[in-house]
């Protein structure tokens, strides 16, 4: 073997020593071949986040827990309550945001028990209504709701009175799909109800009725943003 030869071989030999490891270092081991790549810098991208505008109807039940004064006698005469149970159905709709909140509006009507007082009674509700959704990452969330809105009650659908009221409640939502929602929720409701007189000619005071009520609650989703 020739010098050159020789040296072109221990040339070859030092060259491939130099990329390797180092000696006594061990070699970096491969990744699994069933672990996910990681970006640059070892942080994954955040999670896409919706918004929707969400939508629905609700079958809806009142129980008249307290009339107050609307049903107290008037110069010592009792008159037929005006106010009983209810049943009827609300329209809603409004923003879910894409963390626990949704904020939106509602229209209620239902027909009222008048003690035959009217022929028809129909109680209707227009409510701004806010919900809180805490995420437990199952198909079955609770919420809480609250707001405030205006009344209208009176003989097939004409309005001899109105008020205001306040309500908070209990409920559950069940994700059916990405965009398909059962509920079921409880509300309580103080109503401020102004005074006038009925069909029958009685007068009714103005007072504070206190009512329970209960939704069964059908709702879509159609999605309105990224980010």
């Amino acid at each position: 073997m020739s010098a050159r030869r020789l040296f072109g071989l221990l040339l070859c030999a030092s060259l491939l020593a130099a990329s390797g490891p180092a000696r006594g270092e061990p070699s970096a081991p491969l990744p699994p071949a069933n672990e996910p790549l990681r970006v640059l810098g070892g942080v994954r991208p955040p999670p896409l986040h919706v918004e929707y505008f969400q939508y629905g109807v609700a079958i809806v039940a009142e129980t008249n827990l307290d009339a107050g004064a609307v049903c107290a006698p008037q110069g010592g005469k009792a008159a037929p309550c005006i106010l009983g149970g209810a049943g009827g159905l609300a329209i809603r709709g409004g923003y879910r945001s894409a963390g626990p909140w949704y904020i939106g509006g509602a229209y209620q009507f239902a027909k009222m028990d008048s003690s035959n007082l009217y022929r028809l009674g129909i109680f209707q509700q227009l409510r701004f209504e806010m919900r809180y959704l805490p995420d437990f990452g199952t198909r079955a969330a609770p919420y809480a709701s609250w707001g405030i809105g205006a009344l209208a009650y009176g003989n097939e659908w004409g309005v001899e009175t109105g008020g205001g009221l306040l309500f908070g409640g209990l409920g559950v939502e069940i994700e059916l799909s990405r965009v398909a929602i059962l509920g079921f929720g409880l509300v309580y409701r103080p109503m401020l109800i102004a005074g006038w007189t009925d069909t029958a000619g009685a007068v009714r005071a103005t007072g504070v009725a206190h009512f329970l009520g209960a939704e069964f609650q059908f709702e879509l989703r159609s999605e309105i943003g990224r980010r």
